[in-house]
């Protein structure tokens, strides 16, 4: 006697196995996104950091000689001058050039346009010096404000 009954998975069984399957992919998915999100800011925080100790690196080294300015523009962008190497990458909008603004800028109303990477802003004319770069970019995601870090 042999058994003719064919032997397959049967409709509730693959539908059981897709449901779990949706299941654990919206579990997981979401936890996904949220690590994006958290290396993004990471990444443009120490992005941000290394900007700043280059800039006031340059201000301390001129301190030194007698000219306690910090650098212009062209100065920042110049690989070798305040920073080893190129200008970081924004991680928001993937450029790494910057934008000098003619406004001084308080932390709360800092303006984006997504042109470029960063924004720069720097009076070495008053006293005392003031200098200032922030991400140029705004994701409106509600939960990341990376032009305030």
């Amino acid at each position: 006697m042999t058994d003719s009954r064919r032997h397959a998975f049967t409709l509730i069984e693959l539908l059981a196995v897709i449901v779990v399957l949706a299941i654990l992919a919206g579990v997981a998915l979401p936890k996904y996104f949220d690590y994006s999100s958290q290396a993004k800011e990471a990444a443009c925080k120490g992005a941000l950091g290394g900007l700043r100790a280059g800039i006031a690196n340059y201000y301390a080294n001129g301190s030194l000689t007698g000219s306690a300015l910090y650098p212009t523009t062209a100065q920042l962008t110049a690989a070798g001058t305040v920073l080893q190497e190129a200008l970081p990458e924004n991680p928001y909008n993937s450029l790494n050039t910057v934008d000098e603004t003619t406004t001084a800028l308080d932390a709360t109303n800092r303006t984006t346009d997504g042109t470029t990477g960063w924004r720069y802003y720097v009076d070495n004319a008053v006293t005392p010096t003031t200098v200032e770069i922030w991400a140029n970019s705004d994701v409106d995601d509600g939960t990341v404000d990376e032009h305030l870090f």
